[in-house]
């Protein structure tokens, strides 16, 4: 809906029929709930006068839209949280993000939980000023991580430094590697999963590769350690994507019947057991982004980063293997 006020004549074939199903079916643009609310909201007469969604026209009322549903506008806010900074200079920043921060708060989110302990308010505390291009809730953000996937992730710091981030991405020139720990023992020692990748039409929160459609999503891995322990068979591998798809690596290892570790989203166990040993437990997904390699969008410079394993996934490691 453009251009306010905007007016409409209830005609003889709409007479019976309800408020709001008629504006529904003469504005094809506009959803029958959000008619509700400017009604609610009083953005909407009848003659000239506040009406119900339950009206019954009779087919000769003027009925008048005064304007648009406006949400409050959500925006990231700054919070003094410490950051690991890789590198940092005047375009851009290299931040190696712990697992169990959000990189930004979903739009959903309401003023009294909004966007509290996630990277992009730690970002805004420390650099001040970050790219518009992503919009209020993700200021500086390119790419992201999963919230429980620890690692490297490039930060902008201008619309244009991102704006040329974004097109490395898109055009496939940025090397991410990935450290990961799967449930199992890989038949290969490696390989390429080359599977759509979409929303799950039953659990909302998972991704899929068994339904129709999807995006195309690319994912190499490398066999570093086949891992034998009481507590059953573990591989070690170093994975690389071309693509960027939400929970790509997550939801392409559980496609092979391979779930990363601590990731039970994807079914891997909430508990280890071992015969005769302490049950082990991994509060987080074993999966660190290691290396990061792009151009810098100024000096053309080629830049590249390694990120070792952070310490709770090296005492899992052991305790896996020392058990």
């Amino acid at each position: 809906m453009t251009g306010f006020p905007q007016s409409l004549l209830a005609t003889a074939e709409s007479s019976g029929s309800r408020l709001d199903q008629f504006l529904a079916s003469q504005l094809s643009d506009t959803s029958r709930a959000r008619i509700q609310r400017l009604i609610e909201e009083e953005k909407i007469l009848v003659n000239g006068s506040p009406a119900k969604p339950s009206l019954r026209l009779q087919g000769d009322e003027r009925i008048t839209i005064l304007g648009e549903v406006k949400p409050p506008s959500l925006r990231a806010m700054a919070e003094d949280i410490p950051l690991d900074i890789v590198c940092e200079d005047d375009d851009l920043a290299v931040v190696n993000k712990p697992a169990g921060m959000m990189v930004h708060a979903g739009a959903g989110a309401t003023d009294s939980a909004r966007n509290r302990g996630t990277l992009v308010n730690a970002l805004l505390h420390h650099f001040g000023q970050l790219s518009a291009v992503s919009g209020d809730l993700r200021p500086g953000i390119v790419h992201r991580l999963d919230k429980e996937t620890s690692g490297l992730i490039i930060v902008a710091k201008n619309d244009a430094t991102h704006r040329k981030l974004a097109a490395q991405f898109s055009g496939r020139q940025v090397k991410k590697s990935y450290v990961a720990m799967v449930h199992g023992w890989l038949k290969n020692d490696r390989g390429t999963i080359h599977s759509n990748i979409s929303r799950d039409r039953v659990r909302r929160t998972r991704m899929t590769t068994r339904g129709s459609g999807g995006r195309e999503a690319i994912t190499h891995y490398t066999v570093q350690k086949r891992i034998e322990s009481a507590y059953g068979k573990f591989t070690l591998l170093e994975v690389r994507i071309d693509t960027g798809r939400t929970h790509q690596i997550r939801v392409h290892m559980a496609s092979l019947g391979h779930p990363i570790v601590g990731d039970t989203l994807y079914g891997a166990p909430r508990q280890i057991r071992g015969k005769d040993r302490p049950t082990l437990s991994l509060a987080r997904n074993f999966l660190h982004a290691v290396r990061l390699e792009f151009q810098h969008p100024r000096t053309q410079q080629l830049l590249s980063f390694e990120q070792p394993l952070p310490e709770e996934l090296n005492q899992f490691l052991s305790r896996i293997k020392t058990e």
